[in-house]
């Protein structure tokens, strides 16, 4: 697919996402359907849904938003778009920043808000305008969190990656490395780009647990 068709795809799914009926956009305290209790991501979603209440002054869109589970390894569907209007789920490959996993483990062992750490950082993310950047198609985030402040000054976005995918699952059993951003599958872009769309919340973060080690 050329980088225009993937950008109107994109732009595509972005519309049919806004033109969403009015009472799931104004949905201000959605209700998390049962079936996401038993989900291995629900702790992390409970955490989610209370970063969504402590900024709700940032988001007039309310019904659908995204974890990214870094409790899990790169080679699991950990990136997950959660609709809490109509209780369905949708799973991602996404890899973490290099920064957060020196050795190349495939798990992300610390988070790091620092300029040139090329880690991922943690907390709750507003999405943005989608745009046409070195990756192609990407939408910026902007950090609402002191774990996230610089996240704009370090160009931490949702983008397409080769790194990212079942082949390499396969040939390496991990996904490469992004410097920060979210890197995900690139043909999976243009469908996590439509659901979301601008304005919605991207929660990252690792179960304390599971967490060595956060800068």
């Amino acid at each position: 697919m050329d980088r225009r068709s993937f950008t109107r795809n994109a732009l595509t799914g972005l519309g049919l996402a806004l033109f969403q009926p009015l009472a799931a956009r104004a949905a201000m305290a959605a209700v998390t359907p049962p079936a996401f209790a038993h989900m291995p991501w629900s702790g992390l979603l409970d955490r989610a849904k209370a970063a969504l209440d402590q900024h709700q002054g940032q988001f007039e869109l309310r019904d659908r938003i995204a974890i990214a589970d870094f409790t899990q390894a790169s080679k699991d569907m950990r990136f997950h778009i959660v609709d809490l209007v109509s209780g369905q789920s949708h799973s991602y490959l996404v890899a973490h920043g290099r920064g957060s996993d020196p050795a190349h483990s495939g798990w992300l062992q610390r988070f790091s808000n620092e300029p040139n750490s090329l880690a991922s950082c943690a907390g709750a993310f507003k999405t943005g305008e989608i745009y046409d950047g070195q990756h192609g198609a990407a939408m910026r985030l902007h950090g609402l969190d002191a774990q996230n402040s610089n996240a704009e000054s370090r160009a931490i976005v949702i983008h397409g990656a080769d790194y990212v995918g079942e082949n390499q699952i396969a040939a390496w059993g991990k996904l490469g490395r992004s410097e920060g951003c979210f890197a995900l599958a690139p043909h999976m872009l243009p469908q996590v780009l439509g659901m979301l769309g601008p304005g919605r919340m991207l929660y990252a973060d690792k179960m304390p647990s599971a967490l060595t080690q956060s800068a």
